[in-house]
Order: C-alpha cells, then sequence, then structure tokens
C-alpha cells in the first residue's frame, strides 16, 4: 500500500509539472518525460521550415547560452540536445534535457531564445498565458516540481501537450 501511495505521489508531481510548464509558456508545444534517461524533450512548433544554416545559428547560439547559464549558476549539464524534424511545411525543434540539471531559469531561457528567433513562425496558445500573480504562483511551482522530481525517481513516461486552449497529459 506504502509503495502505490507514492508511486501516485510522484505521478501526481510529474503531471503537475508538466501542466505548469505548459501553462506558464504557451510556446511549448510538448512536453515529454522519459524516466529511462531521467530527461525531458520540450517541443516547439513553427508554422515554417528554416533553413539548415537558420537552425544552426539559432541551435548554437541556444546552446551556447544554455552552458554560459549553467556556467553562472555553477553546474555542468549533463546532458543537451537541440534537434530539428518536419511534417510537411512545420517544423519541430525540440530540447532534450536531463532532469538533474534543468531548472525553471533554463526553461524561461530556451522559451525566450525561441521566441525572439522564431517571432513570426513560432506556433504558441495564446489564450492560455496566466495573469501575473498566477504565473508567479505557477514559476514558484514548477521550481518546487523540479525538484520533486530530482529527488524521486519516477517510473512512467508522460506526454503533456497543448490543444485548442487546454492542457493535457498522458501516460504513455
Amino acid at each position: 500500500m506504502m509503495k502505490l501511495e507514492q508511486d501516485e505521489r510522484l505521478n501526481t508531481d510529474g503531471i503537475n509539472l508538466l501542466v505548469s510548464i505548459l501553462v506558464c509558456y504557451p510556446e511549448i508545444g510538448t512536453l515529454n518525460f522519459e524516466p529511462i534517461n531521467d530527461s525531458l524533450k520540450m517541443t516547439f512548433v513553427l508554422n515554417r521550415m528554416p533553413s539548415e544554416k537558420e537552425f544552426l545559428l539559432v541551435k548554437d547560439t541556444i546552446f551556447r547560452s544554455i552552458l554560459t547559464y549553467h556556467s553562472l549558476e555553477g553546474f555542468k549539464s549533463n546532458k543537451i540536445d537541440i534537434t530539428m524534424s518536419s511534417y510537411e511545411n512545420v517544423a519541430f525543434i525540440s530540447f532534450v534535457r536531463d532532469m538533474d540539471t534543468l531548472s525553471k531559469g533554463e526553461i524561461a531561457l530556451i522559451s525566450t531564445l525561441m521566441k525572439e528567433n522564431f517571432e513570426e513562425s513560432l506556433v504558441t496558445d495564446g489564450n492560455t498565458t496566466p495573469a501575473e500573480e498566477e504565473g508567479i504562483f505557477q514559476e514558484d511551482f514548477i521550481d518546487n516540481m523540479i525538484g520533486n522530481m530530482k529527488m524521486n525517481q519516477m517510473a512512467t513516461n508522460l506526454i503533456g501537450i497543448r490543444e485548442e486552449g487546454r492542457v493535457m497529459v498522458f501516460n504513455k
């Protein structure tokens, strides 16, 4: 019985983390938590295909920015993977990060850099931007949930998606 209650709490922490990130950052299209590699995958959607050169320039800028952020925070990242895939004329830029060194500040940094570099083509759900007070609460909540996820191994694959102003989380 104790093991079941602990698993349910961890699953709730993971769900709450994905929901909070998607609510605070409407430019993030999907989130995937992979317990096997203890990583979080953030995917941004663009309504056009950037050229290979444009993607590589943005990838390099964001990669160096993350490394600088980590240096300032005093830790070394274990995993930073930035990829682009496409389907028809839609591009998907994904960031895979290890949960051990991921922080709310880094998520905000990646989100801001994606908005700055792909402002016109970044698909966002503008209807879900939280009010300022709610946004501050959500950001603190994200910090707490990331801390919980770092301390406790979760065994459930989760995927969070945004659809028509709603955020949904599923077991994968």
